[in-house]
């Protein structure tokens, strides 16, 4: 979907394909047929964007055959599909029952990484539509917290100097320019803008236009983060917003109450992690999990696994590569986490289906990041990406059940983003 802002730039808003994950070439062009294309007509559009996520294999599959992104990209335009953006997030195995900790590997240590986000903007670049000469991947924020080293982060800024390079190149062939956006996660090694920040321009930094940062909303209100401090960050350090993900967290107002607490057991499930932070007079408190959250707590200090305290004296080795002192887990932590004060979750719950009360979810935070990203003169981003990929990890009350239900609900979430970019003053295209 297209949008036309007022200062005559265009505006693009797609939903990401990591909701039907495949793995393989032969599963991309399945959920092209089966889900995106039953979207599209459920909004009667001619043309829908998607934020296409193309797992190892797939991309193997591409870039070792030019015919067969060929043939993919025919596939997008006979079925009205348009992607100006890639979801890099994930290497492989979204798909699987248990995901958990493995969707952070391989970091941005491992060649492995470099090699599979060279291949993305190099597939992205052929795919983009002939009248899009800008497009954006996301990416994992440099990797999981621990282990984290000072010789991780520099291995980590040497291989994102280097796809630097390889982007320029890629625009000089191709006239295509590609982005690519950290995508900054509770628990990982650049948790917050803030960190973002650090990593990017901290010496010796990574001062490329090339890089910047993916804003998603959900992982923003999950740390408590507030929208507009973070994108003035980010503006006075010049780090560019290449896309941003619209996501909303779940939140507990009152995590003490037996209700509140049941409410949220339900959405303790064992596929993804779901980190859970809560802002206390002695700083941000969190889990690396929701069922940690809940467990009993103990006597001893507060949980503070992936949070950030207050005070943290000396230079630990996170530290040192610039990652945040509150991203090192205390040895002493005990289970549970204060319930004094308001919970979030990493949980993408459904943008237009809140849950139920007690419980409530973080869409505030994304309708005000939205305002401030394209509610201006010029658009802070240019790509916006529906990121709801846990409609299968619902509570089983909430789950869709058969495809078409699922499309039901993918168009109803675009819907509403699509009336709140309209209620800035956008104006849809056909």
């Amino acid at each position: 979907m297209r949008f036309r802002h007022s200062d005559g730039s265009t505006v693009h808003l797609a939903y990401c394909t990591n909701v039907h994950p495949a793995e393989t070439l032969d599963g991309v062009l399945a959920q092209l047929r089966d889900h995106c294309e039953p979207v599209r007509r459920r909004l009667g559009r001619d043309r829908l964007g998607i934020g296409l996520w193309l797992a190892r294999d797939a991309a193997h599959s591409l870039t070792a055959d030019p015919a067969s992104l060929r043939a993919l990209r025919a596939e997008l335009d006979r079925r009205g599909l348009e992607v100006v953006t890639l979801n890099g997030f994930p290497y492989e195995g979204f798909g699987a029952d248990e995901v958990k900790y493995r969707v952070y590997q391989p970091d941005w240590t491992h060649p492995e990484r470099l090699a599979h986000t060279t291949d993305l903007a190099r597939l992205l670049a052929a795919l983009l539509p002939g009248d899009v000469t800008e497009g954006s991947v996301s990416t994992l924020p440099l990797g999981w917290r621990t282990p984290w080293t000072a010789t991780a982060a520099a291995t980590a800024r040497t291989a994102l100097s280097t796809l630097a390079v390889r982007l320029d190149a890629l625009e000089e062939l191709t006239g295509k320019s590609i982005r690519i956006g950290l995508e900054p996660e509770p628990g990982c090694t650049v948790e917050t803008v803030a960190d973002a920040v650090d990593a990017l321009t901290s010496p010796p930094g990574l001062r490329s236009p090339r890089i910047g940062v993916c804003l998603d909303t959900c992982h923003l209100a999950t740390s408590f983060e507030d929208p507009r401090t973070a994108l003035e960050s980010l503006a006075a350090a010049g780090i560019a917003v290449p896309k941003a993900q619209l996501s909303a967290a779940l939140h507990a107002e009152h995590p003490h109450l037996p209700e509140v607490r049941a409410a949220l057991a339900a959405f303790a499930e064992p596929r993804f992690l779901h980190q859970t932070r809560t802002r206390t007079a002695a700083g941000l408190r969190g889990t690396d999990d929701l069922p940690e959250a809940l467990a009993p707590r103990g006597h001893g200090p507060a949980a503070t696994s992936g949070a950030r305290p207050a005070d943290a004296p000396g230079e630990s080795p996170a530290q040192a590569s610039g990652a945040s002192p509150a991203q090192v887990p205390d040895p002493g932590d005990t289970p549970g986490l204060p319930d004094a004060t308001p919970w979030r979750a990493h949980f993408h719950v459904p943008l237009h289906a809140p849950p139920a009360p007690p419980l409530a979810s973080t869409l505030p935070v994304l309708r005000d990041t939205l305002a401030l990203l394209v509610g201006g003169p010029h658009p802070r981003t240019r790509h916006l990406e529906v990121e709801t990929y846990t409609w299968q990890a619902l509570p089983p009350d909430r789950r869709p059940r058969t495809r078409a239900r699922l499309a039901d609900g993918i168009a109803a979430e675009l819907t509403l983003a699509r009336d709140l970019l309209t209620d800035l003053g956008l104006k849809e295209l056909p």
